[in-house]
């Protein structure tokens, strides 16, 4: 037997099945693909992160009690050129080290020494910033301290003192 016996078997009811069958599949894949493209995660509008420290310094000062917050950016304000300066230092430190992982041929030695120079311009940095937060925080009210020490908000405390 062929498949062309079987052709005056089938009948016009059936058609109208496969037609139907066919019409149902294609509503479902369409819907399915609107559900999706629905439920997409939206891109994030802008980056959480930013390297800038004055940016960061005024996320955290948001969070304080009003007055604490003018007395923290007052004295960032104060230190803005020894910030800025040890800022610039350490990020053309990193740029070094990305430079002499460009180079060709590398060169192991010159990649410690980058890093060495990195180390010494993140600790310098460190100093300056932690510096003015620990002179700040010493003319804070305790609940300037304590929003200081939660930082960020909504974050897990590990441990109360008592």
């Amino acid at each position: 037997m062929t498949l062309a016996q079987f052709a005056p078997a089938m009948t016009r009811g059936s058609s109208r099945w496969l037609l139907l069958g066919s019409l149902a599949l294609n509503l479902f894949l369409i819907g399915a693909a609107v559900a999706i493209a629905i439920r997409a995660p939206a891109a994030p509008a802008t980056p959480t992160w930013d390297r800038n420290v004055f940016v960061r310094v005024e996320r955290i000062a948001t969070t304080l009690p009003p007055s604490d917050a003018e007395l923290l950016r007052g004295q960032i304000k104060a230190n803005r050129e020894a910030i800025e300066d040890t800022q610039t230092k350490y990020r053309t430190a990193q740029d070094t080290i990305r430079a002499t992982l460009r180079q060709a041929p590398f060169d192991p030695a010159a990649m410690r020494e980058a890093m060495a120079k990195t180390r010494a311009a993140r600790q310098n940095f460190d100093q300056t910033i932690q510096g003015v937060f620990a002179t700040t925080a010493g003319q804070m009210s305790a609940a300037g301290r304590h929003a200081l020490a939660d930082w960020p908000p909504g974050r897990k405390i590990e441990s109360k003192q008592q």
